[in-house]
């Protein structure tokens, strides 16, 4: 493993303290969790808890899976801009926008919905689920909040002559090189690590976070990737900077904070309280997973490190003013408590 240049987080091997949860005049609920801050030669630079612990990526890592859909010259033979490249790196909230660039981009394709191996789900954007239903109309693999993902699966299969049934199968050509990939940022051999089946049907691969972290900041910074690889990366960086909302949408953590910050921070949330980021200012990568997988925890941790980095600074945080303290509301609307940085904690 790199070697680690902060430890004063790091003084023992329990995740620390860090998000805690008010209401009232009590602390409520407390959550701890690990996190990597890696600069692209393996220095962490910024640590917590248990780093070389592995841990699933989750959705958290999708801009890395987008790699191939790049490098291999599908989207370029598919002629996708910026709105589908950001899909491909996608949590979506299934919201018409989504909908519709997901749909038009598999029309391109000479295929459909039909094709999706990630299943259906109601629109994570609850205004957009209750339209739907309101309307009589059913979920589709659509609005699976994965489905850019897979579309970029599926255009790298055709691309490449592979086929598109069972592109999720773990043996599959495109997820293989999706593995790569990974093995090439993280700086692992990853073929005996531990594997599981995430949410849409794809595997997912058991990587310590500080490797998570050393692989977002060799997103940040490619330099010494080959050069397809470098433009691949830079082309992706530069759609989600430039199409935030495509990454998550309405009122979500991750298009808030890209769009705030102009891409100076490229984030991406994943399920069970994990979070990757790019710098590619800083040239770091961070990687972080609260232990009991509460994203409401993960994004506070998010944008505290954010701000211990400086990336979001006081005229940021002005277009941000909830990510480093969130209000905690009743069904009435009224303020109750506080999601924010734990009593204590070294951040």
């Amino acid at each position: 493993m790199p070697q680690i240049l902060d430890q004063d987080c790091r003084t023992a091997p329990d995740s620390p303290l860090v998000v805690e949860v008010t209401r009232g005049a009590m602390v409520e609920s407390r959550h701890r969790a690990c996190y990597a801050v890696c600069d692209s030669a393996g220095r962490v630079v910024l640590s917590g808890g248990d780093f070389e612990r592995p841990i699933y990526g989750r959705s958290a890592i999708k801009p890395l899976q987008a790699i191939p859909l790049l490098e291999s010259g599908a989207a370029a033979r598919w002629s996708l801009g910026s709105a589908e490249i950001a899909a491909a790196c996608a949590s979506h909230g299934g919201e018409p926008r989504h909908v519709r660039t997901v749909g038009d981009w598999l029309g391109r394709l000479g295929l459909s919905e039909a094709d999706l191996e990630c299943g259906a789900h109601l629109p994570l954007h609850e205004p957009s689920a209750r339209a739907l239903l309101r309307s009589g109309g059913a979920p589709t693999q659509l609005h699976n909040n994965c489905s850019g993902k897979h579309s970029g699966f599926l255009s790298t299969a055709l691309h490449l002559g592979h086929p598109t049934k069972g592109y999720v199968r773990y043996e599959h050509p495109v997820q293989q090189r999706i593995l790569g990939v990974l093995e090439s940022f993280c700086g692992l051999d990853l073929s005996r690590a531990p594997r599981g089946i995430d949410g849409c049907g794809i595997p997912v691969i058991g990587i310590p976070l500080g490797n998570l972290a050393l692989a977002m900041a060799r997103f940040a910074d490619p330099h010494d990737q080959p050069e397809a690889r470098q433009a691949a990366v830079a082309r992706i960086a530069a759609a989600m900077a430039e199409e935030p909302f495509m990454v998550a949408g309405s009122g979500r953590f991750c298009t808030a904070v890209m769009a705030a910050t102009a891409g100076r921070a490229l984030i991406k949330t994943g399920a069970e309280g994990v979070y990757c980021g790019a710098l590619p200012g800083l040239g770091l990568g961070i990687a972080l997973k609260v232990d009991d997988g509460a994203s409401r925890a993960a994004e506070v941790l998010m944008a505290q490190l954010l701000y211990r980095l400086e990336v979001l600074d006081e005229a940021t945080l002005a277009k941000l003013p909830e990510a480093l303290d969130v209000p905690l509301k009743n069904r009435a609307g009224r303020l109750v408590g506080h999601v924010r940085k734990a009593e204590g904690c070294c951040l």
